[in-house]
């Protein structure tokens, strides 16, 4: 199963008694930083308590983006500007025949046909693919993130960002660059099994389930290192020293990424633990 799009989309009790939030420390000071899924359905909430313990703890709220931004109708039209060829190419003449037939064959089973489609970058089409199929297992837009933003505004905590709007609207349309034909057949993987992944990304993620988790988001990745790189070992490197400084401030902040973030030799976790920060997998009181 390809987790590439969920990564950036998403993703009862918990049975290991465990989350994906963690307490990082260092003498006095300490933050909290929670794995999040991006995306989420009803039946998702409430969310772990754990999630609970770090919002109530924190006086500020970080996120990759300001969730509300996206909700901005400027972004979702400088996301579609940036998401289409202006200079005369389009998916038929940048793709192999295999991969403009695949596309355009999942395209058509998900309502968007390949007209519609074939002005925009890779990325922006693989996405708007997987949303479509994601819809049709109840999954909606607001996951983790949208969630405490919310709850953040209401309550008049501080809210701030590691990354810019114009950084993730680059990032999300340049994916692939280059390779685009082996992007798209990568991405388009298994997409008709979206909704059983979704269930186990789900447990997984409630769970904190470390094993599972780096088998979800890094083992497929990794094969494909560019994509790594850029979608997450320097972002992860970028967001570091930013944390940092947070561990050097009297409040106490709760920072949110998606968990693929947070796993394996790369993840903020074991980059921090490598800075001789103390790293708690936390569960709630």
């Amino acid at each position: 199963m390809k987790k590439l799009l969920l990564l950036l989309l998403a993703c009862a009790a918990s049975l290991s008694g465990q989350s994906s939030v963690w307490k990082i420390s260092k003498g006095d000071h300490d933050i909290y930083l929670g794995g999040t899924c991006h995306i989420l359905r009803k039946a998702d909430y409430p969310l772990p308590k754990e999630f609970e313990q770090a919002y109530a703890a924190a006086d500020t709220v970080i996120f990759e983006i300001d969730p509300a931004s996206m909700e901005d109708p400027a972004f979702a039209n400088q996301l579609m500007m940036s998401a289409m060829y202006t200079d005369g190419q389009s998916l038929q003449t940048v793709l192999s025949q295999e991969a403009y037939n695949a596309l355009a064959a999942q395209g058509e089973k998900s309502g968007l046909p390949i007209a519609i489609l074939n002005g925009m970058k890779p990325g922006m089409a693989l996405m708007m693919i997987t949303i479509q199929e994601l819809t049709k297992q109840g999954v909606h837009q607001e996951g983790v993130d949208m969630h405490y933003s919310k709850r953040a505004t209401a309550d008049a905590k501080e809210i701030q960002a590691l990354e810019t709007v114009e950084f993730q609207i680059e990032m999300l349309t340049t994916m692939g660059e280059g390779y685009e034909s082996e992007f798209v057949l990568y991405g388009l993987q298994d997409l008709h099994q979206i909704g059983t992944y979704f269930d186990v990304l789900i447990a997984a993620w409630r769970d904190g389930d470390l094993a599972k988790l780096h088998e979800l988001f890094i083992e497929d990745m990794q094969q494909y290192p560019k994509l790594y790189q850029d979608l997450l070992v320097q972002r992860n490197l970028n967001w570091l020293p930013q944390i940092e400084a947070m561990l050097k401030t009297p409040q106490t902040e709760l920072v949110l990424v998606g968990v693929g973030h947070a796993v394996g030799q790369d993840g903020l976790n074991q980059l921090l633990k490598a800075k001789g920060y103390t790293v708690e997998q936390i569960v709630a009181e």
